[in-house]
């Protein structure tokens, strides 16, 4: 038998990808936190230089090459790109299931916020 979309099986199944979003976000940036402080614990910091983000490690082709090949803090970049793209997932995601109860006016203004979102997260440059 086929279960019916509704509000509650909806905020369970956002719910869920929350949790599981931001349990795995976590575990990656744990991960690469462990990794950076086996590989680099015993260095001693130069504070009197601020060294920012290497160029790779500022968009996602990047990001994803360093966490793959295993360099820590790839890694923890990646686990806050997916920090942050769990809401976003929700959003997309409700729009679906606003879809899916065929109701018009929440699947409009849930393509509003998510077009609000996409925006902030460009910058504000699109």
């Amino acid at each position: 038998m086929k279960r019916a979309w509704s509000d509650f099986r909806i905020e369970q199944i956002v719910g869920n990808l929350l949790r599981n979003g931001v349990i795995l976000a976590a575990a990656v940036v744990t991960a690469g936190a462990v990794l950076f402080l086996w590989r680099h614990g015993g260095e001693v910091p130069e504070y009197g230089i601020f060294h920012g983000e290497p160029s790779r490690l500022r968009h996602l082709g990047g990001i994803a090459t360093e966490a793959f090949s295993g360099h820590a803090r790839g890694l923890i970049q990646l686990g806050l790109l997916l920090l942050i793209a769990t809401p976003v997932a929700r959003v997309v995601f409700s729009v679906v299931g606003f879809a899916l109860e065929r109701d018009r006016a929440y699947v409009l203004i849930t393509l509003f916020v998510l077009g609000v979102l996409v925006f902030s997260l460009a910058g504000g440059r699109l």
